[in-house]
């Protein structure tokens, strides 16, 4: 059962984590990049998949768009994780 909250995306005890910076260097990221980029999604196809089933919140909410541009300050939740864009120092 925890492997099926895992992939809802919710947070429990026995799961969650603090939220982790990610920086990259430009933005907007397209969401499957960053999910991948993250380290959240082992390749491109899961991360895809993985939004497209609807596993995947962006700022507290349910995306589907695999495409969808993020900008800095977004968080993306997946299996417990969460992740904020962030501008990497160049």
């Amino acid at each position: 059962m925890g492997l099926y909250w895992r992939q809802l995306g919710i947070m429990t005890d026995a799961n969650s984590s603090a939220p982790r910076s990610v920086g990259v260097s430009a933005t907007p990221i397209e969401l499957c990049q960053f999910l991948k980029f993250g380290g959240l999604a082992e390749s491109g196809g899961q991360a895809k998949h993985v939004i497209s089933q609807g596993l995947v919140l962006l700022n507290g909410a349910v995306e589907t768009r695999k495409r969808k541009k993020l900008a800095v300050g977004d968080s993306v939740t997946y299996a417990g994780q969460t992740i904020v864009v962030s501008q990497s120092a160049s």
